[in-house]
């Protein structure tokens, strides 16, 4: 159709359709036809946005049955990747794999239609349906009968688009302006916002000056913002959603600056929590960085997206904000204080904190958190199996009371409500003592407390840390040998001190004169002399070091190496024919070397000591119970391939048909899927290659790659080993890769 008046002539037909209609899926039938003929092809698709879900659906009537293609928005569709990048796209053959990696690395043809149909896709031209930059869906144009699409079929698709665009407008209930609903209900004049709009410097004074100066609350600034981006709005809220835990690139004042969280909810599903959600360039570049296919998309505050990475979000300057806070804080505490402890209920808050404790222990929660809020009642929140968990709410006018019956517990000052307070407590359950570490905070909205629950008992057996084969071998090889260094690594509670006392009950024989200093004292075993180091007074972990080389040792554990002068003292000690063993926060095992060759460490000492290093991380464990079996699919074969790398793949015996396990969710779990941990460990053995490498001080990635070759396999590699093993799953390997 070359005739300009003719193409006018069905885009007044395609209006016309489209006025006689309510839906677009009542106007489609007749629709069909038109937009084929403009365009000489075989067949359409539009798929719509949908609202509260982060996907696309075609609907299709045949007869009195309605038909759904879902895909979503990702690169893992034509359709996806257009709505993701809101760009259009014309592809010359969807099944030329290059052609898709020149657009995307990750794009791919969605061809389930092809096969269940017995159609082959020949060429496609893809347009996104936007209207006032709002992406509302997109449309698919398939196999061109003459030739292949064109510039001209580009712009009679774009011109289509607008009118269709005002339909989904209209039918979705979308707006052209992100405040357009508080016009609609009167909450400001178009001038007022107009002038606001004008004055303020980004969306984040737009909003406060909204709620300040209007008197507009949260909920209705979220609700139109919901309407105008077509995604859910999600407020602050904690006991619903926390960050999302991911090793990736995306840099915090990089999120800050762009009003973006990747938040995640109960079942680790990830969304990401943007400011403005209609910015597709900014949504790639999070996508990119994170590495993940599938993920949600909402809109929230400015405020608020700040408040999940951590800020604190006051208007005023935090000093003078702080004083008035606390001013305001310590009189209503102390009127609060005087009735509590004075009346009939301090009983019921003795029971409601030995509750607490207790259902800690019973839960194996790791820390508990009391909470307070400045408006509402105090949280309590428990981490288990590394992740915080809402567990109860306490009322406010009860939040002294509980924190001075910890405090009293603690053998802590009540009195004393503006300074930080460290303490001890133990309770009794099922005749066992348990240990808790207390920690008293002041905040604006009151004392804060976190309790860590410390690890009662004895060791762990070795065996039942879940080291591979290959690792145990070498790592039983270091451990008995007469003296040397060995390096337990990795950040704050990823089970260091669990797995040396493993160690430490390993070689804990009657020959064997074993001392170790550590800060605290959590795991007691019999038969080794454990000293509590104290920094306050000047009893150092250099200063234990010292004192246990007169004491007659065997084997030392040094709590961690917190300054060159432990290192230095370790070291020595090793070379003057003692084991030691100590802790350090570090990453990686070759990133180990180079921090305390940093420190001032001399390489040939260090190189010579040290027998070993191994790094640990806590990944969460599939629930036994309810963990259920699937067939890998060729994503998870790539994933696996990949992260594992090619040299090292036969190693993992894979079969034809890989079947894995997923979280699936049930009452013993507390419908998560998981429960409990285990560690994953990258094994660093010190070899002559290796030494000579430390001696030229060489870099990270040369020791690295030298220790590969020595047998040393990486935390991921290490994880993916859990996964075939069928202890964990993808998701988990994802969180230590950052993939």
């Amino acid at each position: 159709m070359s005739d300009m008046n003719e193409i006018q002539l069905v885009f007044d037909k395609v209006n016309t359709v489209l006025d006689s209609h309510t839906t677009l899926l009542d106007a489609y039938k007749e629709l069909e036809p038109l937009v084929l003929s403009l365009f000489d092809a075989q067949r359409m698709s539009i798929f719509q946005r949908r609202r509260q879900h982060q996907d696309l659906v075609a609907r299709f009537k045949t007869g009195k049955e309605t038909l759904e293609i879902k895909v979503p928005i990702s690169p893992l569709s034509i359709a996806g990747y257009v709505a993701l990048s809101q760009r259009p796209l014309v592809i010359s053959d969807p099944y030329d794999k290059e052609e898709l990696a020149a657009i995307h690395p990750r794009l791919r043809f969605a061809d389930k239609f092809d096969k269940s149909n017995d159609f082959r896709t020949r060429n496609i031209l893809c347009i996104p349906i936007l209207h006032a930059d709002v992406m509302m869906g997109v449309m698919q144009i398939i196999n061109k009968n003459h030739g292949v699409f064109t510039e001209r079929d580009l712009k009679i698709a774009q011109k289509l688009n607008d009118i269709l665009g005002k339909k989904f407008r209209y039918e979705l209930g979308g707006t052209q302006n992100p405040f357009d609903l508080l016009l609609h209900e009167n909450l400001i004049s178009e001038k007022a916002l107009n002038e606001l709009q004008e004055s303020s410097s980004d969306m984040r004074q737009l909003v406060q000056r909204l709620m300040s100066e209007y008197r507009i609350n949260e909920d209705k600034l979220g609700t139109s913002l919901s309407i105008h981006f077509q995604v859910p709005f999600i407020s602050f809220d904690p006991e619903k959603y926390h960050l999302y835990h991911s090793e990736s690139r995306l840099n915090a004042s990089y999120l800050k600056r762009n009003f973006v969280a990747v938040i995640a909810d109960a079942h680790d599903n990830p969304i990401v929590l943007m400011a403005e959600p209609n910015n597709a360039s900014l949504l790639m570049e999070i996508e990119s960085a994170l590495g993940i296919d599938s993920y949600d998309i909402a809109v929230g505050l400015p405020n608020h997206v700040l408040q999940y990475l951590g800020d604190s979000v006051g208007g005023s300057g935090p000093g003078e904000m702080s004083e008035i806070l606390d001013e305001i804080g310590t009189s209503v505490e102390e009127s609060d204080e005087s009735t509590d402890e004075l009346s009939d209920d301090a009983p019921a808050v003795v029971r409601l904190v030995s509750r607490i404790l207790h259902d800690a222990k019973r839960l194996n929660a790791s820390d508990i958190h009391v909470d307070p809020e400045k408006s509402g009642p105090t949280r309590v929140r428990m981490r288990i199996d590394g992740i915080c968990r809402d567990i109860t709410q306490v009322p406010a006018s009860h939040h002294s009371a509980v924190i001075a019956r910890i405090k009293i517990m603690s053998h802590l000052n009540i009195a004393e409500k503006r300074v930080p307070q460290d303490g001890k407590l133990a309770f009794k359950m099922a005749g066992q003592l348990v240990e808790v570490r207390v920690a008293t905070i002041p905040t604006v909205a009151g004392e804060g407390v976190v309790m860590r629950i410390l690890a009662s008992g004895g060791a762990m057996p070795i065996e039942k840390m879940n080291v591979a084969p290959t690792n145990m071998i070498r790592l039983e090889e270091m451990i008995k040998k007469p003296h040397g260094i060995l390096l337990v690594v990795g950040p704050t509670g990823s089970g260091k001190t669990t797995t040396l006392h493993a160690l430490l009950g390993y070689l804990n024989t009657p020959e064997k004169k074993i001392w170790t200093a550590e800060d605290p004292v959590e795991i007691t075993q019999p038969g080794l002399q454990q000293v509590q180091v104290s920094p306050k007074i000047g009893f150092t972990f250099a200063n234990a070091l010292r004192a246990f080389l007169r004491a007659d040792p065997d084997i030392i554990l040094i709590g961690e190496m917190r300054d060159k002068e432990t290192a230095h003292a370790g070291i020595e000690a090793s070379l003057t024919g003692h084991m030691v063993l100590s802790t350090l926060h570090t990453n990686s095992a070759p990133e180990t070397i180079t921090r305390l060759l940093d420190l001032g460490l001399d390489p040939v000492n260090f190189s010579d000591a040290c027998v070993g290093i191994l790094a640990q991380r806590l990944i969460r464990t599939l629930c036994s119970d309810c963990k259920e079996k699937y067939q890998a699919s060729d994503t998870d074969i790539a994933f696996i391939k990949r992260q594992y790398g090619e040299a090292y793949l036969d190693e993992l015996n894979l079969p034809e048909s890989l079947e894995l396990y997923r979280a699936k969710g049930c009452d013993a779990c507390g419908d998560t899927g998981y429960r409990g941990r285990t560690g994953v460990h990258e094994l660093l053995g010190m070899t002559p290659e290796l030494r000579s490498l430390v001696y030229k001080e060489a870099s990270v990635e040369a020791m690295k790659g030298q220790a590969m070759q020595d047998g040393m396999r990486t935390l991921v590699q290490d994880a993916i080993y859990k996964v075939i093993k069928g202890d964990t799953d993808i998701a988990q390997v994802q969180i230590v890769s950052g993939d």
